[in-house]
């Protein structure tokens, strides 16, 4: 392929990229508008909550973070709680890469690896063929300024908004976490369980005297660990159901 074809044919793969990532970045500045509300009450100004979600893309993630940080925990349990809650994207990771021309040099499979979301993952392990790093590029370039963006004006909302509606936003950010985990429970009767028991382990966990000195970072990161390893080790996902999942995405 001569050079000009190359050129040509990265400028279609960025300006599709583009255009796939525009209705992600609109749905990450709303969900991080909410993330922004929260950093705004845990104390964080609008820069803080900006260069948090340019460095951290994922709701789960910067919630826990968020939470930690209210809490004032130390370091090295917002670093693990964070590595657990984003451990997903590993896995993630790891599929898109076999989708990359074995001759894709490395620093292509980093950049594209630094904003491996779930959204960033359907749209490009559907690509047909070898994914051309331009096109991950081109969705990138939208969904991060429109997560850190969303993060930004949601503390700036905090500040200016009156306090009741500052707590009325605040709400928002639960009904999101609702609205992922509610569809799959509805399919999966195991998953269905295995929330009600985070739900009440949780509740013991912060409630029982037993656990009074553990803090709330670190009882996450036991209960992850428990409650994941459980599932994983009496509910293994059969590899029939793994090749309807793979062939329906």
């Amino acid at each position: 392929m001569s050079r000009d074809i190359m050129k040509l044919e990265n400028r279609k793969q960025f300006r599709e990229g583009v255009r796939d990532g525009m209705p992600i970045a609109l749905g990450y500045f709303a969900v991080a508008f909410s993330l922004g509300i929260m950093a705004k009450n845990v104390g964080l100004t609008a820069f803080q909550g900006l260069l948090a979600s340019f460095l951290n893309n994922a709701s789960a993630g910067e919630y826990a973070g968020f939470t930690l940080i209210a809490a004032d925990a130390p370091y090295w349990e917002m670093a693990v709680v964070t590595f657990i809650t984003n451990m997903r994207y590993l896995l993630m990771s790891c599929a898109l890469s076999q989708k990359f021309s074995p001759d894709t040099p490395l620093i292509h499979r980093f950049l594209v690896g630094y904003d491996v979301t779930d959204e960033i993952f359907g749209i490009t392990i559907a690509r047909p063929g070898y994914l051309n790093p331009v096109y991950a590029y081109g969705a990138i370039l939208v969904a991060i300024p429109g997560w850190a963006l969303g993060t930004y004006f949601g503390v700036v909302a905090g500040n200016i908004l009156p306090a009741t509606v500052v707590s009325a936003l605040s709400v928002a950010l639960y009904g999101m976490f609702l609205a992922i985990i509610i569809p799959p429970a509805k399919k999966n009767k195991v998953v269905a369980v295995l929330i009600v028991i985070c739900f009440a382990a949780s509740y013991i966990f912060t409630k029982a005297d037993i656990f009074a000195g553990i803090s709330s970072g670190t009882k996450t990161i036991i209960l992850t660990l428990l409650i994941a390893g459980g599932a994983a080790l009496f509910f293994p996902v059969k590899e029939e159901e793994e090749g309807e999942s793979a062939h329906e995405s």
